[in-house]
């Protein structure tokens, strides 16, 4: 028995000792699960508004990059800062902005992947009227990943975009309805241009995101296919994912009637296929 006991003990510190020596491995592959690292919110000294950052994964010798999602609520942006090896946002969802201290405000949109280069000093967030989120990715040096500064105004926050100060260019450009319409129908191009895309899309009472959706809804009800296309388009621009139309296409077959879900989901698929 004594015999048998001590076999028993030592397969068990074998056992002990190999998971040991596997979790120890610095070859091993390592799988950080989705939901085991938990979320945190953006701490007030470094961002304005509500900020939820979610870790990815941590850097680990000699690698340097360490990445994080970080969700901005409409509103929320980062605090002036710079990074020492620069930094790259992939933006997964929503409508936000960035800006290099200098530059004008640029707009950024789901799919989107920005370079911030190294000891520039920028601010990242969402949109007055949307939520954004991004995967932001840092190398550290000397053990530091980011400066941080002076929180960015509500003045420097609500600054026009580029594409608002670059008058000159959108005038020399064609506005979006002139190349359909405005050789036959000037005046439906203009009012097209200003009132319904200049106007109408810009109130804040609604963003962008919002508004597409209603504009998609509208349009399968009507079962205006042409008009759906370039819509769909402008839907993905402003933040609203393929899952989503498919499932308000998929829910307004009850209520649309199903000829008229076929034939917007026809016209999906093939608007997706082609981007």
């Amino acid at each position: 028995m004594r015999i048998h006991a001590a076999i028993a003990i030592s397969l068990c510190m074998l056992a002990s000792g190999a998971q040991s020596q596997t979790s120890k491995d610095p070859g091993a592959i390592r799988i950080m699960r989705s939901g085991s690292q938990p979320s945190r919110q953006g701490p007030a000294e470094n961002f304005t508004g509500s900020v939820r950052v979610d870790p990815l994964f941590q850097s680990n010798a000699p690698a340097r990059a360490s990445g994080a999602l970080v969700t901005f609520e409409p509103g929320a942006r980062t605090a002036w800062h710079t990074h020492p090896l620069g930094q790259i946002l992939i933006v997964t969802a929503g409508t936000g902005r960035v800006q290099r201290w200098g530059d004008p405000l640029e707009e950024i949109h789901q799919g989107d992947v920005v370079w911030i280069p190294p000891g520039q000093k920028h601010w990242h967030g969402a949109a007055p009227n949307s939520s954004m989120a991004h995967i932001a990715i840092v190398e550290q040096l000397d053990g530091k990943s980011v400066e941080w500064m002076e929180k960015v105004s509500d003045a420097q926050y609500g600054a026009p975009l580029r594409a608002q100060r670059a008058s000159t260019d959108a005038a020399a450009k064609p506005r979006p309805s002139q190349g359909a319409i405005g050789d036959f129908d000037p005046k439906l191009a203009e009012l097209t241009d200003d009132v319904l895309y200049g106007d109408v899309w810009e109130r804040p009472e609604l963003s962008k995101r919002d508004r597409s959706l209603v504009t998609v809804a509208a349009l399968i009800a009507l079962n205006r296919p042409d008009q759906l296309r370039s819509h769909l388009v402008r839907a993905r621009e402003n933040g609203v994912t393929q899952e989503e139309l498919i499932e308000t296409i998929t829910h307004l077959a009850f209520y649309a009637g199903w000829p008229n879900a076929v034939t917007a989901i026809n016209v999906a698929k093939e608007v997706f296929e082609r981007k």
